[in-house]
């Protein structure tokens, strides 16, 4: 079949790729992929339009991720609340107050089995914004595609599961390094052999840079955080060639339009390189595919609709800086979880990009542009001098031990706000072409009485449920956590159970402790 011709609307025609006249340039698809992973990027397909949604009960979630679906949306993309990121069921004390809030609330399966109601997970792939309880939510997933009957060989999404930016800049930890590195090992090596399709980590800069970092600290302190999750899977005996393959990355994207898109060119080139360093051989394990989520930290809540226009710079970027998969925030994000109306034009948003820009008729369309070119190099210096100075002082983990990593990112944050202060960085509608702010308009709150939703559910399912066979699994697990066993399957068997998260995370927190 002969290629689809592309071509402007004055009829001239694009080719698939652009090189020097020389052609003795890089092409895409080729080590070390600072250009693209795939030949065809986007002539082959688009990237995925993924919207993060979850709020409120898993019922009110379940009606949004239908009405996503519904929208065009390709894949899903969990947001969970903080009591389930950090290990509490919804009637514990401390879950007072942030039931339901920033995500969806899950205290057991049974909740799981309400949020995914009439979604086939062997038909959508799922993406999964969660770190210290990653292997207790992936086990309530795995077990809710068995009762679909699904081929978990075939199971695709990805679990965030990337403890050590917690420590840095986002704080949802529950236990120390130590055995959070070891949960997260076992998921490596348990999915690699169970669910080979499976993404076991997201890299995450997203949080960093949210925290205040700058592009490059973004760039170092991730790759560095790659690095050493990829040395603790070698030193637990897994394949690179095997398990690096699983690896993705999710990155942040902000206002700076050309360094936005040096750094992602950067990131693929560096990664190739670290990859290589420590024997992946195989292209699969040397590339780096990402995520990327527009910069939330970047939206106003003066004049929000300016927000629009700031999103599609961001999401132009990530497009054109060759994003595997991409999240819009909504204009009203600076007020309230998004709106419908925000949540659809966000969508569009890539939409338009997508079907109407012609950014996506040739691969790496800025390659050779003296500044671009000039600009990935030099991200790439910037960020390498940090990473050999984290090598020196033992890798990430000792970094952040240390309080390193912390301390630049809280340095870079200052240093902003005091531009903005001095209004020596401008930011429209907020220090400079400022109005009387009008009053808000529709907001999107989710209401204090889901918490006496979930406690009741909790109640009745504890009444429901084996509770012989839910100590039974709870023991297994805690002799396995006090040994080297790997922790997935007793994981997964008391989720099975319907062994709440608040239960399994306690018996984790006996043996290993909080940090």
């Amino acid at each position: 079949m002969a290629e689809k011709k592309v071509t402007t609307s004055s009829g001239i025609e694009i080719k698939e790729v652009y090189t020097e006249p020389s052609g003795m340039q890089e092409l895409p698809g080729q080590f070390p992929y600072t250009r693209g992973i795939q030949k065809d990027m986007y002539r082959g397909r688009p990237w995925t339009m993924r919207q993060y949604a979850g709020f409120s009960t898993a019922e009110e979630s379940n009606k949004r991720y239908h009405y996503l679906l519904q929208q065009g949306t390709m894949g899903l993309s969990v947001a969970f609340d903080l009591p389930t990121q950090i290990g509490y069921d919804s009637d514990h004390e401390l879950a007072e107050g942030e039931v339901g809030k920033v995500g969806v609330a899950i205290d057991s399966l049974k909740d799981m089995e309400v949020l995914f109601d009439g979604i086939q997970l062997q038909q959508i792939t799922t993406s999964m914004t969660i770190n210290a309880t990653a292997a207790i939510l992936l086990a309530m997933y795995i077990a809710l595609a068995k009762k679909q009957g699904a081929d978990l060989k075939q199971i695709s999404g990805t679990i965030q599961n990337d403890i050590l930016k917690e420590y840095a800049a986002r704080g949802t930890y529950i236990y120390p390094p130590a055995p959070s590195m070891r949960l997260i090992t076992d998921i490596f090596e348990y999915c690699s052999s169970e669910v080979p399709k499976w993404n076991t980590i997201s890299i995450s800069g997203y949080h960093i840079r949210e925290a205040g970092s700058t592009a490059v600290q973004e760039l170092a302190f991730t790759l560095a955080n790659g690095k050493a999750y990829l040395q603790a899977a070698i030193e637990k005996g897994l394949d690179v060639n095997v398990f690096a393959k699983r690896l993705s990355f999710f990155f942040n994207c902000h206002n700076n339009f050309f360094e936005e898109i040096a750094k992602f060119r950067a990131a693929r080139r560096m990664w190739a390189h670290i990859t290589q360093s420590l024997g992946a051989t195989d292209a699969g394990a040397q590339k780096l595919r990402f995520h990327t989520q527009t910069g939330g930290s970047t939206l106003t809540a003066q004049q929000p609709m300016n927000n629009i226009v700031r999103v599609s710079n961001q999401a132009l970027a990530a497009v054109l800086g060759g994003t595997q998969s991409l999240h819009t925030n909504g204009y009203d994000e600076a007020l309230s979880l998004p709106t419908e109306a925000a949540a659809k034009v966000a969508l569009r948003t890539q939409q338009i990009i997508a079907f109407e820009s012609g950014v996506t008729d040739t691969v790496d369309p800025l390659a050779g542009s003296y500044f671009v070119e000039a600009l990935t190099d030099e991200l790439e210096v910037a960020a390498q001098l940090y990473i050999d100075k984290i090598d020196a002082m033992g890798g990430s983990v000792k970094a952040i031990e240390q309080d390193y990593i912390q301390q630049e990112i809280a340095r870079s944050a200052y240093q902003y706000q005091t531009e903005l202060e001095n209004q020596e960085r401008i930011l429209v509608g907020v220090n400079r072409f400022t109005e009387k702010e009008q009053p808000v308009g529709e907001v999107f709150r989710v209401d204090d009485s889901i918490r006496l939703h979930q406690i009741e559910k909790l109640h009745l399912l504890k009444a429901e449920r084996n509770n012989a066979e839910v100590e039974i699994t709870l023991k297994r697990l805690l002799e396995a956590a006090n040994g080297a066993e790997n922790l997935m399957p007793h994981i997964l068997n008391a989720v099975e159970c319907y062994a709440t998260l608040g239960e399994i995370a306690d018996v984790l927190r006996k043996v290993f402790g909080e940090y």
